[in-house]
């Protein structure tokens, strides 16, 4: 894999090759088994933790605001009558929900390598303070510009927000040890849930209110800005970085990972990410995940109002029970995902595959049921679609968290380039809906698109269960890839020059 002379490991020391066996276990050591007792009380991990909850919480707020905004943004009448009203077709409103994406994805990639390199809490602070100062221009947007004014400001709210995840993700492989990494990653990410919850939930309530549909972006807009106010001064790029860190606290952190050294820059061996076959698998599975997460989503309130005869109160109410439900399961699957590994019941990439299964071949059941349910059985519809999106949540504990348990040297990057993938699905679903629905109250319609859906699940999470790991890959390291098991001190000599070469040719590889 490539190098240079100035690159050195971030995580681990170098490891001599003077026996196979010995360093295999050194190197195992650092991947979850020997960091000491986790220290009692609330630390500083839980404060990083807390605020990426909430920046996930504003996160998700801000990306969602519009799903519900746009049912009343259409039809004056299903909310407060003294607001603007648009005449948007189905197609011109799944270009609407989908453009966040388009700038979405264009800086994943570039937002693990800058995570990486300047640290993340920058890259957080400016993501949601831009986002959030955009949310709340997006009335004045809609008014002097109609919908391509709403489709660029929400590419641009896309753009910042690609620095989210990666930036996240970064932040965890530095503070989550291995033997909390499913508990405090879920608590993380459970902030997406939340934000969803509410603002789907008041969303319906604030396009009804005086404040109008105009509330929604005005509201989710000020929150992500104080937001960026608390990150400011308590966010930490890592236990070194963080003033208020008890010694010991750090220690059981950073033997988890080894000595950290972040201002150091590691090459990233890019050949080696995109042709691994456990990462191809966590991409595939990603990218299953998000057809039926924003296909969900984005047109469940449009489900909701035209298929299921909701007003937009109801309609906001029931559309974010789903999401309530998936971020209470959340801390139901996290610390039964710790028990089972840490206690040995499970291996680690049994977990991985276990709750990867739960977490979406059992709504793509839902799904299919739900494309079978009556019109006038709504009741059983909204059965049917929190199960499906509840135990979604299932995922956190399997392919969201695999970046970190194949490479946490490269955490920020790999989930990069999983979420580019993930949200090409996210932008092409609300499309694909638009093309589907023509006639958005007719069921039969709407069945094709759950379908499209649940095939896509079953193939996101066989591909998981085939080809997905939960070890560190070799390429972790660029200047210690995990040794070899020599038979003669010949083959230990040749596994030195070798390593010897990676030092030191910038054009080597392997």
């Amino acid at each position: 894999m490539g190098t240079d002379n100035n690159a050195t490991v971030d995580r681990k020391p170098s490891v001599e090759s003077n026996g196979g066996a010995k360093d295999l276990e050194q190197m195992k050591s650092y991947s979850g088994g020997a960091e000491g007792k986790a220290p009692s009380g609330f630390g500083a991990r839980h404060v990083q933790t807390l605020l990426l909850f909430f920046g996930l919480t504003v996160a998700y707020a801000l990306r969602v605001n519009l799903s519900v905004a746009i049912v009343a943004m259409v039809d004056r009448h299903a909310a407060n009558k003294d607001f603007e009203e648009f005449d948007w077709d189905e197609r011109t409103k799944s270009y609407i929900l989908s453009s966040f994406f388009w700038g979405y994805v264009v800086t994943q990639i570039p937002a693990g390598q800058l995570a990486q390199r300047f640290g993340p809490k920058i890259l957080m602070l400016l993501s949601l303070a831009i986002c959030s100062a955009l949310a709340v221009l997006t009335p004045l947007c809609a008014h002097l510009g109609n919908a391509k004014a709403v489709i660029a400001l929400r590419i641009i709210q896309g753009l910042s927000q690609g620095f989210i995840f990666p930036s996240t993700h970064t932040m965890l492989s530095r503070w989550a040890p291995a033997s909390e990494r499913g508990r405090l990653g879920t608590l993380s990410y459970a902030g997406a849930q939340f934000g969803t919850v509410i603002m789907l939930a008041v969303s319906g309530v604030l396009a009804s209110s005086s404040l109008g549909w105009p509330g929604i972006f005005y509201i989710s807009g000020a929150a992500g800005l104080a937001w960026s106010v608390a990150w400011f001064f308590y966010g930490s790029n890592s236990p070194a970085d963080y003033r208020g860190i008890a010694p010991e606290e750090r220690e059981f952190i950073e033997s988890s990972f080894g000595p950290q050294d972040h201002s150091r820059r590691i090459v990233t061996p890019w050949m080696a990410i995109l042709t691994s076959a456990p990462m191809i698998a966590l991409t595939i599975a990603h990218m299953a995940h998000n057809w039926g997460f924003w296909t969900l989503l984005t047109e469940m309130p449009t489900y909701m109002k035209e298929v299921l005869e909701k007003d937009i109160k109801k309609n906001a109410l029931l559309s974010s029970l789903p999401y309530l439900v998936m971020w209470m399961l959340s801390f139901v699957f996290s610390p039964l995902s710790d028990f089972l590994v840490n206690r040995n019941y499970l291996s680690r990439v049994a977990g991985r595959k276990l709750f990867n299964t739960i977490g979406l071949w059992i709504p793509m059941v839902a799904l299919l049921g739900l494309a079978f349910v009556p019109k006038g059985s709504s009741d059983l519809a909204v059965v049917l679609l929190t199960l499906a999106v509840g135990i979604n949540s299932a995922t956190y504990l399997g392919f969201q968290v695999n970046h970190i348990d194949l490479a946490p040297n490269h955490a920020g990057t790999m989930m990069g380039i999983t979420n580019c993938a993930a949200n090409i699905m996210s932008i092409i679903a609300p499309l694909i809906v638009g093309e589907v629905i023509t006639d958005a109250s007719d069921p039969i319609q709407w069945r094709r698109v759950f379908y499209i859906a649940a095939g896509i699940y079953f193939f996101g999470n066989l591909t998981f269960i085939i080809f997905g790991k939960a070890d560190i890959q070799p390429w972790n390291e660029p200047q210690s890839p995990l040794p070899r098991t020599q038979s003669n001190a010949n083959d230990t000599e040749a596994v030195r020059n070798t390593s010897n070469t990676a030092a030191n040719n910038p054009n080597h590889s392997d």
